[in-house]
């Protein structure tokens, strides 16, 4: 959670700490020299003089560095407007108590309706079954299907038709609540 406390100490102590093993895990990444140079020279060239260091009593000024780190750094100024606020105890026991609302589950046999696309309709089936019995609305728990067939069907040497027979469902039983 040390990103979500404002703590700009924090901060800067773990992006140190990763600066640094990244940088002893990894080396440090000085500028290579040219290939070796094998004992054979060009006759015409002679060797650069090697570059003068700067004075140590002078650190060179630092730029804007696109590294690793520097895009750690940002993310973790991002990150209190990413992640959702911190709600006190209070607020979430609120919260969860109106998630968990009392219910009572009964029992009985209502016939799912047909919705529009052909399907049952069990969520009505349900809150008839809970109104029923003096709930408000309900939720299936359990449903029960039937085929339901027309008396042709009983008739020796018929063939039967698709539109002999239809299933039913129906719900057994629900969960309601007031």
């Amino acid at each position: 959670m040390m990103g979500r406390s404002g703590n700009r100490a924090v901060r800067f102590v773990t992006l140190t700490s990763a600066a640094l093993l990244l940088l002893v895990s990894g080396g440090i990444g000085w500028t290579q020299s040219g290939p070796p140079a094998l004992g054979l020279r060009e006759q015409g060239a002679q060797a650069a003089p090697p570059p003068s260091a700067p004075a140590p009593s002078a650190p060179p000024a630092r730029e804007e560095n696109p590294g690793l780190i520097n895009e750690m750094g940002k993310l973790f100024d991002k990150l209190p407007s990413i992640l959702p606020p911190i709600k006190s105890p209070s607020e979430t026991m609120n919260d969860l108590s109106r998630l968990a609302k009392p219910s009572t589950m009964v029992s009985g046999r209502v016939a799912c309706p047909a919705s529009s696309n052909g399907a049952p309709d069990c969520k009505q089936a349900a809150d008839q079954l809970c109104q029923s019995k003096g709930y408000k609305e309900g939720k299936s728990l359990n449903a029960d299907s039937a085929e339901k067939c027309s008396a042709k069907v009983l008739i020796p040497g018929r063939q039967r038709k698709p539109d002999d027979c239809r299933t039913d469902t129906f719900v057994t039983s629900a969960l309601c609540q007031n």
